[in-house]
């Protein structure tokens, strides 16, 4: 301990020195700060957006990893291509077009360590300093991290409860016209968003793709959350309303099978995942092999169309544990989403309330949750939070949320 004391402490090296001005201007993700905080602590974490422990498929999984060493082996421990393994790529694709009604062939696919891997990519491969980058607002955080890295210009539009104000978006894209700027991608997470909860309604999604063609422009459409639908009716992706490749879909095992594995996908034009693949040439050769060959078995023999009602059935009453929670306790003047599906719940207080000051108190009284400010990429909302519903069980949910109540209530009283 000392050691590590010592080497910690001011020395010698000026190691700010040797990292470029990027480095300089980087900032840990404030979720996963505070997850640290409270990992090891009695506090009850409605902060995290992890799947549940409980709905990962262990036993089916192992029987996967058995067949796999024992038949392919030579293949699932090898280095592979760039783009990833093309069994699973063909699998994929067979189950968007399934699942979706996306046509869609394995050279559209390219898997990746994660949709948060596809977030670097996209903006690797089209982002110049200074582009127009849209996104919702609030936003997923680890989105802005990904992108702002390449320094674009962001304008954020405000969501309802049918996601984002479309009219807005509209309104803005005239106005950068008149001023002599386009709008080089708009970001969404458009089914079950995160933080918001909210799903972009099917007029709106078409509606954006007819922008993105008038005013050339690509869209994002990151989609973690889109099977985990507890109420309501199924919506297509923008993606299947995409005639030109202007869509760039993000699609994940991490909530749907189990997020250790670091496999996603990414569902766009043969040109630009051409171009995606050269830059992760760059970052790590390939996706991990093994986990490739598992998620291939997985959904070739149909095991993760049988396992995502299971998901669903496990997770709703948590979601309506939170809810019923929420206009329990809650005092008036206190609004929430209330999601159709996903992992979270967002939580708007009364103007002058600072929730980012006020989670000390809220994790004093042993609860924790993400204050909004984050999910804003000019952090001006402070009176904001995200809550998750699918980590905990319900009578932890239903406490947690009694906890954050009675912080609030006093926050309420201060002059």
């Amino acid at each position: 301990m000392k050691k590590l004391e010592r080497k910690l402490a001011a020395g010698p090296v000026d190691f700010d020195s040797f990292f470029s001005q990027k480095a300089l201007r980087m900032k840990a993700s404030e979720v996963r700060e505070l997850l640290k905080l409270v990992e090891t602590s009695d506090v009850i974490s409605l902060a995290g957006g992890l799947p549940a422990p409980e709905t990962f498929p262990v036993e089916t999984i192992k029987k996967i990893t058995a067949e796999i060493l024992e038949e392919h082996a030579d293949k699932a421990l090898q280095y592979g291509t760039t783009k990833g393994f093309t069994p699973l790529r063909l699998a994929l694709a067979r189950w968007m077009e399934k699942r979706y009604g996306i046509p869609m062939s394995k050279v559209e696919i390219l898997t990746v360590a994660g949709s948060q891997q596809a977030l670097d990519l996209i903006g690797r491969v089209t982002i110049n300093p200074g582009d127009v980058i849209v996104v919702e607002a609030p936003t997923y955080l680890a989105a802005i991290q990904a992108f702002e890295y390449y320094d674009p210009e962001f304008v954020s539009i405000p969501m309802d409860d049918e996601g984002m104000r479309i009219d807005l978006l509209e309104e803005k894209l005239e106005e950068l016209k008149r001023q002599g700027k386009r709008v080089k991608m708009v970001y969404t997470v458009s089914t079950f968003q995160n933080p918001a909860g909210v799903t972009m309604s099917l007029e709106r999604r078409k509606r954006l793709v007819e922008l993105a063609e008038e005013y050339n422009f690509l869209i994002v459409e990151d989609g973690p959350y889109s099977e985990l639908r507890y109420s309501g009716e199924p919506i297509p992706p923008i993606k299947h309303f995409d005639e030109n490749g202007r869509v760039i879909y993000l699609g994940t095992f991490s909530k749907i099978l189990a997020p250790g594995l670091r496999i996603g996908w990414v569902a766009a034009h043969p040109h630009l995942i051409r171009k995606m693949e050269i830059a992760k040439q760059s970052i790590d050769l390939c996706t991990n092999t093994l986990g490739q060959t598992i998620a291939w078995k997985y959904v070739e023999d149909g095991h993760l169309d049988e396992h995502i009602p299971r998901i669903v059935e496990f997770y709703k009453p948590r979601r309506d544990a939170m809810l019923e929670a929420l206009e329990e306790y809650m005092p008036e003047g206190v609004t929430w989403t209330k999601p159709e599906g996903g992992m979270f719940v967002w939580v708007t207080l009364p103007e002058g309330i600072d929730t980012k000051f006020m989670l000390e108190k809220a994790v004093s009284k042993g609860v924790a949750y993400v204050p909004g400010e984050a999910f804003f990429v000019h952090r001006d909302k402070k009176n904001t939070m995200r809550l998750n519903f699918t980590y905990v069980p319900e009578e932890k949910i239903r406490e947690g949320v009694k906890r954050l109540a009675e912080t609030v209530k006093e926050e309420l009283k201060k002059p």
